[in-house]
């Protein structure tokens, strides 16, 4: 099993395929297993990078470590570890503030962004007002957050994929304890990435109950030029409900911006 000395700690991390290097950063409710169904259909065509963040599946945090505070740091090593000087970026959820954090603070290095179903920590004073606004549905326990992390008729609809995204999320047993509040906190400020003109787009899911669709828009036109996407009948985890959409979407756009 892949693991890589990291800024202190043992990361897990995968890679599949050939070509430009792709990041998928999963969010809070899962780990690298999360992008199952997104690996077999991008790995053709990039080198996808999945890892599991600290404190999740295979990745462990030191005792009272930084936990999201060292997100950033922990993928700007591993992708010199891999080798890998620029990468098209992908975050959900919690991975947002990941790819956002990365992205921001070394531009040059991001090949394209894309947001799925998160405020990502952007800096902005309308984003942060709206972002408060959703401390009713991101407040209590992890676990708590979780039955809202897909949509309310997902586990009918569909409640093979759902019960395997409950296991994959059972498999994370080392979750910082003050996750939620520690990723609220942090903040990315978007000027390098609007400076170096990095192609962007934003994805959310219609019935996201976590991060309601008005704030990503909110968010796609502080950035010049960024596409968003709203998918109908997907709740916060568009990736894993919508896959076929999500897939086409995110090869589509690569494809436009010559991340090829």
């Amino acid at each position: 099993m892949p693991h890589a000395r990291i800024n202190g700690i043992d990361l897990y991390y995968e890679t599949h395929g050939e070509g430009p290097a792709l990041v998928l950063a999963h969010g809070g409710g899962g780990n690298h297993l999360s992008w199952w169904q997104q690996v077999p259909a991008l790995s053709p065509q990039y080198r996808c990078v999945t890892f599991d963040h600290r404190g999740f599946g295979e990745s462990r945090d030191m005792t009272d470590g930084p936990g999201p505070n060292a997100y950033v740091e922990d993928l700007r090593q591993l992708l010199d570890h891999l080798g890998i000087a620029k990468a098209a970026l992908v975050g959900q959820s919690m991975g947002g503030w990941t790819v956002l954090g990365f992205a921001a603070a070394f531009p040059e290095r991001a090949s394209a962004l894309v947001l799925c179903d998160t405020t990502a920590g952007m800096d902005d004073a309308e984003v942060i007002r709206a972002q408060a606004a959703l401390r009713d549905t991101t407040t209590g326990s992890l676990a708590q957050v979780l039955t809202r992390a897909y949509a309310a008729n997902f586990p009918q609809r569909d409640p093979v994929r759902c019960f395997l995204y409950q296991q994959i999320t059972g498999l994370n047993r080392h979750i910082p304890p003050k996750l939620i509040p520690t990723l609220m906190s942090l903040k990315h400020r978007i000027d390098g990435i609007v400076e170096k003109r990095v192609p962007t787009m934003l994805i959310v899911g219609a019935e996201d109950a976590l991060i309601a669709p008005q704030i990503m828009e909110i968010m796609a036109q502080r950035i010049p030029r960024a596409r968003l996407l709203k998918v109908p009948g997907a709740g916060h985890s568009v990736y894993f409900e919508r896959p076929e959409e999500f897939n086409r979407a995110l090869i589509g756009f690569l494809q436009e911006q010559g991340v090829k």
